[in-house]
């Protein structure tokens, strides 16, 4: 069982979710795009981990993080009350942008994998714009 969240020693985020009744369809798995709320809930304590609240970066910033390109595998269900591991990791920066590598795991059995490109944009206009350094630093990931 998973017993708490945080970095790993190779830099990767971890986040423990409980699959719950309703994140399961008809045949008593775990609908295919709910895998996708389990991978944005870690993004999200990701960056709370690294101290960025969404509501700060917006206020704070004027940036938030969206999701621009997603490729998502899926290997093997999940079923009612699994409790699993999410993951993020930093592949690279690139001034606006993060790819990120994600992984849902049960009892370290990866059932998906994701690929995530999240991009940097303000919050007046939604354009793209460099990842502010102090964000960078803290997240401690090189930005090119």
């Amino acid at each position: 069982m998973i017993s708490r969240a945080g970095k790993t020693e190779s830099g990767e985020f971890r986040w423990p979710v409980r699959v719950y009744y309703e994140d399961t369809d008809a045949a008593g798995v775990v609908y295919y795009a709910n895998y996708l709320k389990f991978l944005e809930r870690a993004r999200t304590e990701w960056l709370r981990a690294a101290g960025f609240e969404q509501t700060v970066l917006r206020d704070d910033y004027g940036v938030v993080f969206v999701v621009r390109a997603l490729a998502i595998e899926y290997a093997a269900p999940a079923q009612f009350n699994d409790a699993l591991e999410v993951s993020v990791a930093v592949n690279a920066a690139h001034g606006s942008v993060l790819d990120l590598a994600q992984r849902v795991c049960r009892d370290g059995v990866p059932l998906v994998t994701a690929a995530v490109k999240i991009a940097c944009v303000n919050t007046q206009s939604f354009k793209p714009v460099r990842i502010p350094k102090s964000i960078v630093e803290k997240l401690a990931v090189r930005c090119a």
